[in-house]
């Protein structure tokens, strides 16, 4: 790589790892300027994962004090996300590169969407099961099946999976949107993490690409946590909208 590039991949680990933390699109960001320096997709793509790896690493231990708040639903989000990734990172591996190309654009916008409509839908939801009720704060059969299909597309591909979860759990759940980022952040490295030890074992990576990336990341992520926690919810659910519809233009191009 000429020096350019090196400086290009360096920031795009950076601008990732902010992302990782805050709205969840990080691969759209990293992943082209790896396509772009001249990697093959399935290579970059599986570099990409195991070098935003310390991005989720130091994004989660920026929200340590929000993920100690509900320790169970913590340890749920681990487990179903890190399963998925198995699956997502088996169909990477298995599957023709860009099999899902037509479908990622609109999922992403339908989930961003979510996330916009997200505190109508939940005012919906809890009328017509009382509003009385108690607070959701365990993960139901419903949550955890979406969690866990969040997983395998994490581990498939990943782009957009953090918009993806934060829908998931503040459909699911009655947490404050800040605990919802923090849970995000966690979701995305507990499915980097299992789709990298595959990766690792039975893929072609760039390991200059991946240190690059893993350098620019874990300053990115820790960054990216701090200013999350104090992003006022209606600005977050905006940001998360705009990043996601974003996305998807980007991908439908």
């Amino acid at each position: 790589m000429t020096g350019g590039e090196v400086l290009a991949v360096l920031g795009a680990g950076l601008g990732a790892g902010v992302l990782t933390s805050t709205v969840g699109v990080a691969s759209l960001l990293s992943f082209p300027v790896l396509l772009a320096v001249g990697l093959p997709p399935v290579v970059a793509n599986a570099s990409n994962t195991v070098g935003l790896v310390p991005a989720g690493l130091s994004g989660s231990f920026g929200y340590r004090d929000e993920l100690r708040e509900h320790p169970r639903v913590t340890w749920a989000v681990v487990a179903t996300c890190a399963v998925g990734a198995v699956a997502g990172a088996w169909l990477l591996l298995a599957l023709p590169p860009g099999v899902f190309e037509a479908v990622v654009p609109w999922l992403i916008l339908g989930t961003c969407l979510l996330v916009g409509a997200q505190p109508w839908l939940s005012r919906r939801l809890r009328a017509r099961h009382g509003a009385d009720g108690p607070d959701r704060t365990r993960m139901g059969p419903v949550t955890s099946v979406f969690a866990l299909l969040t997983g395998v597309y994490g581990g498939y591909f990943g782009a957009g999976s953090g918009v993806m979860m934060v829908a998931v759990l503040g459909l699911g759940l009655d947490l404050p949107l800040r605990v919802v980022n923090a849970l995000k952040t966690l979701a995305v490295l507990a499915g980097n993490v299992v789709a990298s030890v595959i990766f690792v074992v039975v893929a072609d990576l760039d390991w200059r690409v991946v240190a690059l990336l893993a350098a620019g990341s874990v300053v990115g992520g820790y960054v990216g946590a701090r200013v999350g926690r104090r992003l006022p919810p209606t600005l977050f659910r905006v940001l998360v909208v705009l990043a996601g519809v974003v996305a998807s233009v980007l991908l439908l191009r």
